[in-house]
Order: C-alpha cells, then sequence, then structure tokens
C-alpha cells in the first residue's frame, strides 16, 4: 500500500492528526552555575612541580602540578615555548620565564616572566623582559631568586651569554649582567650576589647593591678541569655549600661563604670495580640532596663513555657527604631526572621520560618503592618539590 506525502510527513513528525495536540512539557529551568577556582590544599613538602617542553610541539608547553604523596594529579599551567621554571623560595609563587610567537613558530618575539599563585595556579602578574633569554630546556640555575625571593635572574644566551635582573616587588627589570662564557645561576644566601661556572673551570661572582645593580665582580681560581673532568652545572645546595657531579663521578665542593668561593678537595664516587666497569653519571636533573641525612643521590649508569652523559641511570647511588662513602645503590627506572623532598616522611622521585612515569621511594633503609605516578606528560624532564 502506498503512503501518501502527507501521511509521510505526519509519521516523521509524530504528529496526530486524528486528535488534539497535546500541550508541550516545558522542563525546569536548570540550576545557574557559577564559576570559581578552587583553591589546592596547602603543599606538605612533597607538590611536585614538573616541567616539560612538549618537544613534539615545543610553543606549547606544560607544567603540571602533583601531589607526589598521594600521586594525584592537581593541575596544569601552560608554559609557552622553552620556559625556564622555578618555584618562590616561601613556595606561594610560580615563575616562569617563557616566550610567545604571535604565529606560533614566528613573528615578533616576547619574552615574559609570568607569576603564577601556587595555591590557584592563576596568572597573578606578568614582567616583560629582553628577548634574550636562553631558549633551553629548564635546567636548574637558568631561572633562580636570589636567597630572599627578592630578585629573579634569568640565564640568557644570543648566543652570548648575560644574566636579566628583575626585582620582583616593583616587577620589573633593573639590570643586565655580562657574564661571558659563564653558564647557570647560583645565588649565595648572604647579600645580593650570585656565581656562574665558566668555561675555563672557574667562578665568576657578581656582586649587587640594594637597587640591584652591578657593583663588583670577582673571578675566582681554576677548581676543575673542563678538558678533562667537565662538571654537570646541576648544582644541590645545602645552606652555604654547593655540591656539582663531574662527567667522571668526582664531587666538587664549593662554599659560598664569606669574601669569595672556598673550594674543597674533589673526591671520586667510584671505587676501582666501579671503575672498571665505566660507571657513570647520566641524565638531566642527574642528582638530588636529602639536607637531614646529608645524603647525595646521582643517576649512575654502567658501561659509560664519550657522549654518555645524558644517558639514563641503570641506578641511583647514595653517597653519604660527611664520610664521602657511597650507603645505597638503588636500582632505577630509568631515569633522566631524580628529586628528593625534606620533611618528616621524605621522599625520592624518579622521573623516566620515555615512559612518562615517576617511581616514588621512601627515603629509609632499602629505600622500598611507594608507588608508580603515571601519564606524567609527553616529554617531562624536570622537577621542583616545595
Amino acid at each position: 500500500m502506498k503512503r501518501s506525502t502527507a501521511g509521510l510527513a505526519s509519521l516523521l513528525l509524530g504528529i496526530n492528526f486524528g486528535a488534539s495536540a497535546a500541550s508541550p512539557t516545558v522542563p525546569e529551568p536548570l540550576p545557574e552555575e557559577s564559576i570559581s577556582v578552587e583553591r589546592l590544599k596547602p603543599a606538605d613538602g612533597n607538590r611536585l612541580y614538573v616541567n616539560d617542553p612538549t618537544f613534539g610541539h615545543m610553543v606549547d608547553g606544560r607544567m603540571y602540578v602533583i601531589d607526589g604523596r598521594s600521586g594525584r594529579f592537581l593541575g596544569m599551567i601552560g608554559t609557552g615555548f622553552a620556559a625556564l621554571s622555578t618555584v618562590s623560595p616561601d613556595g606561594k609563587n610560580i615563575y616562569l620565564a617563557a616566550t610567545y610567537y604571535p604565529r606560533l613558530s614566528r613573528g615578533a618575539r616576547a619574552d615574559v616572566v609570568e607569576i603564577h599563585d601556587t595555591q590557584t595556579l592563576e596568572l597573578k602578574g606578568e614582567i616583560d623582559i629582553p628577548a634574550r633569554k636562553a631558549q633551553g630546556v629548564s635546567y636548574r640555575g637558568m631561572l633562580t631568586t636570589s636567597a630572599d625571593g627578592r630578585f629573579l635572574y634569568v640565564q640568557n644566551a644570543t648566543p652570548a651569554t648575560s644574566v636579566t635582573v628583575i626585582d620582583l616587588p616593583a616587577k620589573k627589570v633593573v639590570g643586565e649582567v655580562q657574564t661571558p662564557g659563564c653558564w647557570a645561576v647560583y645565588p649565595w644566601s648572604a647579600g645580593y650576589r650570585f656565581s656562574t661556572v665558566c668555561g675555563d673551570g672557574t667562578l665568576l661572582t657578581v656582586n649587587f647593591d640594594e637597587a640591584g645593580q652591578n657593583s663588583t665582580r670577582n673571578r675566582s681560581a681554576k677548581f676543575f678541569d673542563p678538558d678533562s673532568d667537565p662538571i654537570y652545572t646541576h648544582a644541590e645546595a645545602q645552606g652555604d655549600a654547593r655540591y656539582f657531579v663531574s662527567y667522571n663521578g668526582n664531587v666538587y665542593g664549593v662554599r659560598l661563604e664569606g669574601d669569595a668561593p672556598k673550594f674543597e678537595a674533589a673526591w671520586s664516587m667510584l671505587d676501582a670495580r666501579d671503575k672498571k666497569a665505566n660507571w657513570r653519571p647520566g641524565g638531566l636533573q642527574i642528582s638530588a640532596l636529602h639536607k637531614a641525612s646529608s645524603t647525595l643521590f646521582v643517576n649512575m649508569h654502567d658501561k659509560g663513555a664519550e657522549g654518555s652523559h645524558k644517558n639514563p641511570s641503570k641506578e641511583v647511588w647514595a653517597l653519604d657527604l660527611l664520610t664521602k662513602k657511597r650507603t645505597a645503590r638503588i636500582l632505577s627506572n630509568h631515569a633522566v631526572s631524580i628529586i628528593a623532598s625534606q620533611g618528616a616522611d621524605p621522599l625520592l622521585y624518579q622521573l623516566n621520560l620515555e615512559k612518562a612515569l615517576i617511581d616514588v621511594r621512601r627515603i629509609a633503609p632499602g629505600y622500598p618503592k611507594v608507588r608508580e605516578i603515571k601519564g606524567v606528560g609527553e616529554t617531562a624532564m624536570f622537577m621542583e618539590v616545595k
């Protein structure tokens, strides 16, 4: 039987022409929603700030905020292109030195320092800086504050090296210090001064006045040989002491106190058997320090050779800085970066870049594994813990 066009239309529209149309049912109005920003719980010393330059699309970097103790993801901040990052000494602010282009990968370059609240992750302020910021991943010392948190130091490379000095309370750039042939910034605990490692094996120390202006600079004697035993610029700090690890597994202690840096005798982490197996440090964030126990943790791999200084670790070695002895060999998850929290129940975090995985271990006898934190970004590389 053929259906008429009108009949088909009535069927499709669900209209009954043979009966009176029922009154449409009007749904109850939806409740009004209000937009708000949730505040994070106060950090307990195990909040991780993980820097991910997202190598597959570097104009869109990320910082992930994670509760390291529970493994819970807390939030994310966009960091633009090749952002350098650090957290203020009081733990209240995240500082990002980022680069932006109006056409993502081209156009007039703009460099800025962003200030984010650590409790809401909201942007609190922005400071324009010269477009000379180092376009590299966020190694420690590339962006750091003075000990009291007043000044922010930004590593520049054009490729000539210099440091931009920012007065954070005033939210303005107050100077730029030329540091030819020197790299990374190590603030002193007392006064407004920082040191930087130079390619000839010396330290350059720069002093500032209260306005952040460069007043004097001094060059130290040579304390390592860059040709036979180069050091990583990643340094661990404990009070006035800084500890540098070399490519060959030596530890160089420097005290940033008094009128000029003081250098301790270098010592080796390796015994004869270790040297025979060519154990060497490797990775990106290659060491961590637990201050209460004076334990230095170092990423280590065997069969080391020229060019293996960024290899993931096979083990993490625990070393007593007081006795200069190894106290433990901890199985690694092939981490490139490690960091240690402090406090009553400290934890050691091991970041595997390739698997986007963080292993969490207690800093206690045997270093028992607590958990894994999976799915940490795309190319996450560096961590800070507060």
